[in-house]
């Protein structure tokens, strides 16, 4: 029987680590098919969005070969089989980017200092966080001869955790820099994006970024790619000898992406895992959300 997968972050040991794996790579066919330049996809915490981007990266990521990963995988089913491996790309989380000032900034740094060690030889030296990105960017598109790829997991964590513990000014410029300089002034740019639970409005992050489609829950796009869907979360629960009736039904139903049902993977897997029917909430570390413009 396979492992349930609860926290596990990582789509390749999701799925050479023998656990439940729910198809979700159509979401590269959308991404491509849109030919839009950055995409913002806001979620609510736990449905996915950490996994989901990490499958896009392992996709597209030039240094790899992934066609075992992917093998026997929807994606692989379409002519977008051929970009499998094409490109140079960069994977940034911003997801353990909380408390205080220092634990910020220093997630931040060693976030775009992993990328750069990922890729030290198309690169001299280090320019100002600011341009850090798209200075990695200019360079990887020297060395490849192709654009790049940009994957932004929980972009908004530092900004709502700057807002919480009172020192968002402090980190604003430099992380608006960061984005501003990569997303939008870059010519190095392929396509990209970001992932967070809003889209964060306060000063107007990304007023001058008008190259920026956005989706939320409200919208279609993308809507089935992020939880589980009741034919997903019934075949899941089935796996596990677990059956979808009323009960489970009445305690973790009530979301919906765009006009789709949607199940709380956490709560869901957790019930596969216990096989308790109890709330499975999750303690988060900032309640306080910043100004929304949707």
């Amino acid at each position: 029987m396979k492992k349930i997968p609860i926290g596990t972050k990582s789509f390749s040991r999701l799925v050479e680590g023998n656990y439940y794996f729910v198809d979700k790579t159509l979401m590269i066919k959308e991404f491509l098919d849109r030919v839009t330049d950055v995409t913002l996809i806001t979620r609510p915490r736990r449905f996915g969005k950490t996994i989901n981007m990490s499958m896009m990266a392992e996709f597209f990521d030039i240094t790899k070969d992934s066609k075992e990963i992917f093998k026997g995988t929807k994606i692989m089913e379409t002519p977008y089989a051929a970009e499998i491996n094409q490109y140079p790309t960069i994977f940034i989380s911003f997801a353990d980017a909380k408390r205080d000032k220092e634990t910020v900034v220093s997630t931040i740094r060693t976030q775009i200092q992993n990328q750069w060690d990922k890729y030290n030889f198309v690169f001299e030296n280090l320019k100002g966080i600011d341009d850090a990105i798209s200075f990695l960017m200019e360079r990887m598109e020297d060395y490849y001869g192709k654009e790049v790829m940009v994957f932004i997991d929980e972009y908004d964590t530092p900004f709502v955790e700057a807002h919480t513990g009172w020192f968002y000014d402090e980190v604003r410029r430099g992380l608006a820099g960061l984005l501003h300089n990569s997303l939008k002034t870059s010519t190095s740019l392929k396509y990209a994006m970001l992932t967070g639970i809003q889209r964060v409005a306060k000063e107007n992050i990304f007023s001058d970024l008008n190259n920026l489609d956005v989706y939320t829950v409200i919208d279609n796009d993308y809507s089935e790619y992020f939880g589980f869907s009741i034919e997903e979360t019934k075949e899941l629960l089935e796996y596990y000898d677990l059956e979808l009736n009323d009960e489970v039904k009445e305690m973790y139903d009530g979301y919906k992406m765009g006009d789709k049902e949607i199940y709380n993977p956490w709560f869901i897997l957790n019930y596969a895992r216990r096989k308790v029917l109890v709330p499975y909430w999750v303690n988060t570390s900032a309640n306080t959300m910043l100004k929304q413009a949707i």
